[in-house]
């Protein structure tokens, strides 16, 4: 069997995608950990267990923060390649691809299934998951929990741009006596905040697809929706655009053309 591999290792979880010529075969995350080149090493692992052994893939793309760890890939691409690949296959059209990684945001516009422009943000981590999980930590919840208590709260005003004072404005309110539940919602507004302002200066073309982690969030969603003015559309897959984006440039999938899983 014939079988296409693609590996996404971003900073703060890789994600791989097995594909065959027509059906989505094989999926799974796991954390990046400290060590790309372990975390590599994991994967060759997992994927030998699944029935997909590295040295029997036809074609492996490697992608994402650590894509040069991987020393059995056959190439490796660029992350704003594979995730406008990804993005622009699951949404079956051309698109605005906003993804929300665990170190930067992406804001990418897909013409004929290729990036044609791109912005990502500065490197301070204030509107990313990784301000998102330290937030959490702070509040004492894990990020599920973290959206569910933004839910129910009314956002508390945290204006910082940089995570340690952002951090600090949290433990002020923390101090105040407000509740937990306000605080979680003036944290994620305040990623929101900074992903639409990166979207208003990139500009959006076409349907609005979030990927990343925090696709899988109704509430992320939708506050960005609002945000933005425009749907902003979540596919299931959306977590794996990178991975997935990385197997069809493998499998030799043309530019352009929509997935739909026939299996997974």
């Amino acid at each position: 069997m014939s079988f296409f591999t693609g590996i996404d290792i971003g900073s703060t979880a890789a994600k791989v995608v097995v594909l065959d010529e027509g059906a989505l075969l094989e999926r799974f995350v796991l954390p990046t950990g400290w060590s790309s080149k372990e975390t590599a090493g994991e994967i060759a692992r997992r994927l030998a267990a699944a029935g997909y052994p590295a040295d029997q893939a036809k074609k492996i793309v490697a992608t994402g923060y650590g894509r040069i760890s991987v020393d059995y890939a056959h190439k490796v691409v660029t992350e704003i390649t594979c995730h406008g690949r990804g993005g622009s296959a699951l949404a079956g059209e051309d698109c605005t691809v906003v993804d929300i990684g665990g170190q930067d945001t992406k804001v990418i516009t897909v013409e004929g299934g290729t990036p044609a422009s791109f912005l990502m943000n500065d490197k301070c981590s204030a509107g990313t998951g990784k301000f998102l999980e330290v937030m959490a930590n702070r509040l004492g919840v894990d990020l599920g929990e973290l959206f569910t208590l933004a839910a129910q709260g009314t956002p508390l005003e945290i204006s910082s741009m940089c995570t340690v004072f952002a951090e600090s404005e949290v433990i002020s309110h923390i101090g105040a006596g407000e509740s937990r539940a306000d605080i979680a919602a003036g944290v994620v507004e305040s990623v929101i905040t900074k992903v639409a302002g990166l979207c208003a200066r990139h500009g959006l073309k076409g349907r609005v697809v979030l990927t990343g982690g925090l696709c899988e969030s109704a509430y992320v969603v939708d506050r960005l929706s609002k945000k933005l003015g425009t749907p902003v559309y979540a596919e299931p897959l959306g977590r794996y655009a990178g991975a997935l984006g990385a197997a069809l440039i493998a499998r030799g999938m043309p530019a352009g053309a929509p997935f739909r899983p026939a299996a997974g």
